[in-house]
């Protein structure tokens, strides 16, 4: 036992020292203790939260025929309601403490035997050392056998994976080399299938009700579901690179911004309400080539707001007030060119007008310019804009004046006129910083793979649903930027996620990734 020190041998000076340390020793404690709990507290509205979601997507796939849509509706709802369901257990299993008991696990269908007649690609697994600790040699006893279905584009292949068992004879020590970590454990899918599921999805827009008649043409069964949940663990596992692909984003000092409308189901309903893919990225003359999108409920500036955070700089965006409650805050904004020229296009379009025709002309030398300038420097961009394309723009800006008190108040021409004169300020920046584009067309451009896809998929499932083609949808528009193969970059990445160490997680955006070369024996 510890001895109590005597406290008559102490001063009071060395008393109060004493008295003061353990009081401060029990207030540190009793803020672990307070923090620990606020954490524990979190974490258990979040499980509470997700459990309760996930019983409610259940409810709705298990619910009556009749109260379910049909043909195709219903098919490509059920896949979304099964990946919703296979990232939200994903994210359960993830949150859920080690010690806290698990529900009973769900029984899983007989797997089918992969086709023999599909080509094998033997990957064997063996202990790098086969010295026993007793000194002795060890001696292949057997081996585990896994196989697992590849895919390259326009071909299935099996990985045969072979685990050879080493035992010593002397004191019966059995070693195996481990099990290789994949992104779905004790799957058959490959990292390459996977990437191929993600890429016809999201890229090529195929729904998996299609993408399961395909690979049945080959001779493969994979059930519609069973892709569903691939779709939705992949979602779960890429979120941190989505998350990192944001956070790099958002230091840059120019951005763009847009959105466009997605129908939204609620599970439950059997009608769809119009939702919003916000799309940001860097601008053509940053270093950095990325586009992050992020999908709302609707189109209110909050959810503009909730993205950008704290983020400080010069936004391309249109003239939508949703963005406009962050201008004056650290955020200044940047006009769209090509908007105020559409105004006259359409002018010139409906009725020849020559005062549209003059408009354009006057800006098309200004887009002119742009062309000249755009391989050059911010520095060198920003001082021929001065000298070339500023008094362009101020003649412009004079001429539109003076054909305003000339035309009739709410007339086309007057409308078209109005628009630019209103926002001259911010349509003009770009010629006062080499950075700033002259217009919003590259978001545009990054937004359209959803105007395709909405063709194909008609709808998002749920807000989950869309968040989650949102983050793949990231990760693949900006692999296309940075000049990679989508299905590459996502099989590589796929493969190497599940041992990458998350302070190493940059090295897997697309802007950093470098392919890893790997041989199979």
């Amino acid at each position: 036992m510890t001895s109590r020190p005597d406290l008559n041998a102490f001063s009071a000076d060395q008393l109060r020292a004493l008295a003061t340390e353990l009081f401060d020793h029990l207030e540190s404690k009793d803020r672990a203790l307070t923090q620990q709990d606020t954490a524990i507290r979190h974490r258990d509205a979040v499980i509470e939260k997700q459990a309760h979601e996930l019983a409610l997507l259940k409810r709705h796939k298990f619910a009556r025929r009749s109260e379910q849509f049909k043909g195709v509706q219903g098919q490509l709802l059920e896949e979304l309601i099964d990946a919703d369901l296979a990232a939200m257990e994903t994210e359960l299993s993830e949150r859920l403490p080690a010690e806290a008991p698990t529900a009973a696990p769900k029984q899983q269908p007989k797997r089918a035997p992969l086709p023999p007649q599909l080509p094998r690609t033997l990957i064997h697994h063996e202990p790098e050392n086969t010295q026993c600790r007793c000194g002795c040699q060890l001696r292949r006893i057997g081996e585990d056998v896994s196989e697992k279905l590849d895919y390259v584009p326009g071909e299935f292949t099996v990985e045969r994976h072979i685990r050879g068992k080493w035992a010593c004879e002397q004191c019966e020590t059995l070693i195996q080399a481990p099990v290789p970590a994949q992104v779905i454990d004790k799957g058959i899918p490959t990292a390459g299938l996977l990437a191929q599921v993600l890429v016809a999805k999201y890229a090529d827009h195929l729904p998996l009700y299609r993408q399961e008649r395909i690979f049945g043409r080959a001779g493969l069964t994979i059930p519609r579901s069973t892709l569903a949940e691939w779709v939705g663990t992949c979602g779960v596992r890429l979120q941190p690179l989505v998350d990192a692909l944001r956070t790099t984003l958002l230091a840059q000092p120019v951005l763009h911004a847009d959105e466009t409308p997605v129908a939204m189901l609620a599970p439950g309903k059997k009608k769809t309400h119009r939702a919003y893919v916000w799309a940001y990225c860097s601008t053509p003359f940053a270093d950095l080539k990325a586009t992050v999108y992020d999908f709302a409920p609707g189109r209110a500036g909050e959810h503009a707001r909730a993205f950008l955070g704290d983020w400080r700089g010069k936004l391309v965006c249109d003239d939508y007030a949703g963005y406009k409650a962050g201008f004056g805050e650290g955020i200044t904004e940047i006009g769209c060119l090509a908007h105020a020229r559409r105004k006259f296009h359409d002018l010139h379009v409906a009725n020849k007008s020559e005062l549209a025709a003059q408009a354009l002309e006057s800006i098309g030398a200004l887009y002119g310019i742009e062309r000249d300038l755009k391989d050059l420097s911010d520095q060198d961009r920003q001082r021929l804009r001065h000298e070339q394309a500023r008094p362009i723009a101020d003649a412009l800006h004079r001429w539109m004046i003076a054909q305003r008190q000339k035309v009739t108040d709410g007339s086309g021409t007057a409308k078209a006129l109005d628009y630019s004169l209103k926002r001259w300020a911010a349509l003009t920046r770009y010629l006062d910083d080499g950075a700033v584009p002259i217009d919003n067309n590259r978001v545009e451009n990054q937004i359209r793979p959803w105007a395709l896809g909405r063709n194909n998929w008609l709808f998002a499932g749920s807000l989950r649903s869309g968040q989650r083609a949102a983050a793949v949808m990231s990760l693949i528009q900006s692999a296309k930027l940075n000049g990679h193969d989508p299905y590459v970059y996502l099989k590589d990445v796929l493969a190497r996620l599940p041992t990458q160490k998350n302070s190493a997680i940059g090295e897997l955006l697309p802007h950093n990734w470098k392919p890893t070369i790997t041989d199979k024996v």
